[in-house]
C-alpha cells in the first residue's frame, strides 16, 4: 500500500478549522480502487462533541433571530458554492467510497438538489390562522426551530446523505453538528469549506470526526436536541432507542432489502436497464438497491438471458475511469464480507449464474472489488434473500402470481422499497396498494424520491415518525406553537388608542 497524503483531517467548531484536542486514535481513509491511503481521520472524543455542541447551541439565539428570507438567501449562496464545487465533490466521492464517477456527479446533483428544495424554506415554513375559532378569538400555528441538531451519516454517500439534513435544519433555524462516516470523511470538508465562505454565524455548523464514542455522545448529550442518522437496521434501532431514552427528537433509517417484481408482459429491454442500474450502481451500496427480483410466471424465461448477457458485460475497475461501470466496495473488510455471501447462497442452494469473486480486468492488487453476481434458484426462506448484503449482489425469486409475488415482498422485516415492472395498470395499482414498502417504482429501478417529496421508508427500514427531505423536513426540524388570541377593546374606543374617534 502506497502513501500519497497523511494529512490529519480537522473538524470544524465555531466558525473554524480545530484539530480534535481529544482524539487518541486515527484511522487511515483509504481509496478502495486502489488502497492508497488519502488522509488521516482522528477519533475524536467526548470533549471535542462537548465543543462543537457549545458552539452550536452559543449560535442559536442569533442565527434564529435572522430573518426567514435571509436565511433562504445563505442557502442560495450555499447552492451556488456546492454548484462551483460540484466536480471536486464528485471526484472525492469517488476517490474516497468508489463508486464510479458518473453515478457520483449524480449524487452530488441530489445533493445540490437537497439545498434547492430547502430553499424554499420562507413558503414551507408557513403556519397556520384562523380568524373566529370562537367569537372575537382568533387562533394560529407557527413554527419555531427545534434547537441544536445532530446527523450521523453513512459511508455509501459522502455527499448526499449529510445534506438530506443539513439545509432543511439551518433554514428553520436551527444549528448543526455533522458526524460523517468515518470511512468517507474527505467529501463533506469540501462541503464544510463552501459552508464557511457563505457567512454563517460562527457554530450555526459544526463537522466532528469520530467513531462510535461520538455516536454515543450524540444519543446522550443533553445540549443536542433532534438527531438524524442513516445506516444499518441494527444500528438505526440503537438510535432509536438511545436518542428516545433522553427525550430528542429522531429520525433513523436503517437497511433495506428491496425487491423488483418483473411480470410476464414486461418491456424486456429496459426492465433489464432497470435492473442492471438497480442492482448494480454504486456496487449495490445503497439503501435503496434492487437485490431481489420476483419474476411471474414465464416473466423468469424472457429475463434470464438478457440480465445475464447484460451484466456479464460490465466493466468493473477504477471508479475514475470514464468506462468503468461497477467501481469497488468501500473497503477489503466489506469485499470479503460480500464474497462470504455469495458462497453461503451457494452453499444453502443458489446457483450461481454470474459470478463475481473473481472479477476479472486490470485492477489493483489492493483494491476492494466484487464484480456483479446473479444467483437464480433462489427461495424466499434463504438467507441471501432476506438479509442486506450491501454488494453488487442479485437474486432471482420465481413466483406464480402477482398475489405470490407480494406477499414475498411483504414477508420482508424491511420495507424501504420496491419496484413493478408491467405495462398492466390494474396489476399497478393493484401492487401499490398492497404492498408494504414507503417507496414504490413503476418500470423505475430505483424509486428513490427527489428532494421535494419524503425518503419515506417502512417497517424495519424506518423508525421514527417523520422521514427524510420533503415536507416531513419542515416538520420533523420544527416544533409548532399554536396562540389563541383576544383583543379587549370594545370597538368603541375603550381600552384601545387605536380606533376612529
Amino acid at each position: 500500500m502506497s502513501t500519497i497524503a497523511t494529512r490529519l483531517l480537522d473538524n470544524y467548531v465555531g466558525g473554524a478549522w480545530t484539530p480534535a484536542a481529544a482524539a487518541t486514535e486515527a484511522l487511515d481513509v483509504a481509496n478502495p480502487a486502489t488502497g492508497e491511503v488519502l488522509a488521516r481521520v482522528p477519533l475524536s472524543g467526548r470533549a471535542d462533541l462537548d465543543a462543537a455542541v457549545a458552539a452550536a447551541r452559543a449560535a442559536l439565539p442569533e442565527w434564529r433571530a435572522v430573518s426567514v428570507p435571509e436565511r433562504a438567501r445563505r442557502l442560495f449562496a450555499l447552492r451556488e458554492g456546492l454548484s462551483a464545487r460540484h466536480e471536486d465533490l464528485a471526484r472525492s466521492v469517488t476517490t474516497e467510497m468508489g463508486k464510479t464517477i458518473g453515478d457520483a456527479r449524480a449524487e452530488v446533483a441530489r445533493m445540490i438538489e437537497m439545498v434547492e428544495a430547502a430553499c424554499a424554506i420562507p413558503t414551507t415554513m408557513q403556519g397556520r390562522v384562523l380568524e373566529d375559532v370562537s367569537r372575537g378569538i382568533d387562533a394560529e400555528t407557527i413554527r419555531q426551530p427545534v434547537g441544536v441538531c445532530a446527523a450521523i451519516a453513512p459511508f455509501n454517500f459522502p455527499a448526499m446523505v449529510p445534506f438530506w439534513f443539513l439545509p432543511f435544519a439551518i433554514g428553520c433555524g436551527n444549528t448543526f453538528v455533522l458526524k460523517p462516516s468515518e470511512q468517507v470523511p474527505l467529501t463533506q470538508q469540501i462541503a464544510f469549506e463552501v459552508l464557511d465562505a457563505i457567512g454563517l454565524p460562527p457554530g450555526v455548523v459544526n463537522l466532528v470526526n469520530g467513531g462510535r464514542e461520538i455516536v454515543e455522545g450524540i444519543l446522550e448529550h443533553p445540549g443536542i436536541d433532534a438527531v438524524s442518522f442513516v445506516g444499518s437496521a441494527p444500528v438505526a434501532k440503537l438510535v432509536y432507542e438511545g436518542a428516545a431514552r433522553t427525550g430528542k427528537r429522531v429520525q433513523a433509517l436503517g437497511g433495506a432489502k428491496n425487491h423488483m417484481v418483473v411480470m410476464p408482459d414486461a418491456v424486456i429491454g429496459r426492465t433489464v436497464d432497470g435492473i442492471v442500474g438497480s442492482a448494480f450502481g454504486a456496487a449495490g451500496q445503497r439503501c435503496m438497491a434492487g437485490s431481489v427480483v420476483v419474476t411471474v410466471g414465464e416473466a423468469h424465461e424472457r429475463l434470464m438471458k438478457p440480465l445475464v448477457e447484460a451484466t456479464r458485460a460490465l466493466h468493473v475497475g477504477d471508479g475514475l475511469t470514464d468506462t468503468t461501470e461497477v467501481g469497488p466496495v468501500v473497503s477489503c473488510a466489506a469485499r470479503d464480507r460480500i464474497l462470504e455471501w455469495i458462497d453461503r447462497g451457494e452453499r444453502d442452494g443458489a446457483t450461481v449464474v454470474v459470478d463475481g469473486r473473481a472479477p476479472a480486468g486490470d485492477l489493483a492488487e489492493g483494491g476492494a472489488f466484487v464484480g456483479p453476481t446473479i444467483l437464480d434458484g433462489v427461495t424466499p426462506e434463504m438467507a441471501i434473500a432476506r438479509e442486506e448484503v450491501f454488494g453488487p449482489v442479485l437474486t432471482i425469486v420465481r413466483a406464480g402470481s402477482l398475489d405470490e409475488a407480494t406477499a414475498i415482498v411483504n414477508g420482508s422485516r424491511f420495507g424501504n422499497g420496491t419496484s413493478i415492472f408491467t405495462e398492466s395498470g390494474a396489476a399497478v395499482r393493484r401492487y401499490r396498494h398492497e404492498v408494504e414498502a414507503g417507496m414504490v417504482g413503476v418500470n423505475i429501478g430505483v424509486a428513490a424520491p427527489v428532494a421535494f417529496f419524503p425518503f419515506s421508508g417502512w417497517k424495519d427500514s424506518f423508525l421514527g415518525d417523520l422521514h427524510a427531505h420533503g415536507p416531513d423536513a419542515v416538520e420533523f426540524f420544527t416544533k409548532k406553537k399554536t396562540v389563541t388570541s383576544r383583543w379587549l377593546s370594545d370597538g368603541q374606543g375603550h381600552g384601545s388608542y387605536f380606533v376612529e374617534r
